[in-house]
């Protein structure tokens, strides 16, 4: 395993998960609910904004590598199922939106895997459609928990629109990936 900067940052941000979902077990006598959503929101933007600095650091100091490519995006997904599963047990976010988001992830993870064992991962290589789904998800949820007002607006209405926005292009998304690798899938398996 090669240890650089863009890697430890990715490691960094799986160990922010624990830190963000552990927040919200601390007694409401410790830290007002407001100051702990207020801290969980940041802290997920923190790890969020690791997310782009180590692609950026690997690509720009050439320091990218297959472990990197490999653990990236584990740790996105652990952090955005992470969250979810908090907003869900808050309240703050629907199941149906949940099952959809955390469903597509493991869905298209297995994809990426067959289709890299089958010697055809470019043709489910990221797409713009995944970026503005990832984007929508890191915009909506640190809205959704930090949950006050934000420059006037209800960050949970901000979230609720976002969530919903990520959600569908969660399925399109995923649509997507498996038309494109449907024809490779067919393929291999006659």
């Amino acid at each position: 395993m090669p240890i650089n900067v863009p890697i430890i940052l990715t490691w960094l941000r799986i160990a922010m998960i624990p830190l963000v979902v552990g927040l919200f077990y601390i007694p409401d006598t410790w830290m007002a609910e407001p100051a702990r959503d207020t801290l969980a929101a940041w802290a997920f933007i923190i790890a969020a904004l690791t997310d782009w600095f180590d692609g950026w650091l690997a690509r720009r100091w050439n320091q990218t590598s297959a472990f990197g490519a490999f653990l990236d995006p584990v740790a996105d997904k652990l952090m955005v199922c992470a969250a979810l599963i908090v907003l869900l047990d808050l309240g703050r976010v629907d199941a149906f939106i949940s099952l959809i988001i955390i469903g597509r992830e493991i869905t298209i993870s297995a994809l990426r895997e067959w289709m890299a064992k089958i010697g055809a991962s470019g043709s489910v290589a990221v797409h713009r459609l995944g970026k503005f789904k990832t984007a929508a998800q890191m915009i909506a949820i640190p809205c959704l928990l930090y949950n006050q007002q934000l420059f006037g607006l209800p960050s949970k209405l901000v979230g609720d629109v976002l969530i919903i926005i990520a959600a569908v292009l969660t399925v399109w998304s995923m649509l997507y990936y498996l038309q494109r690798a449907w024809p490779a899938i067919r393929e291999k398996s006659q």
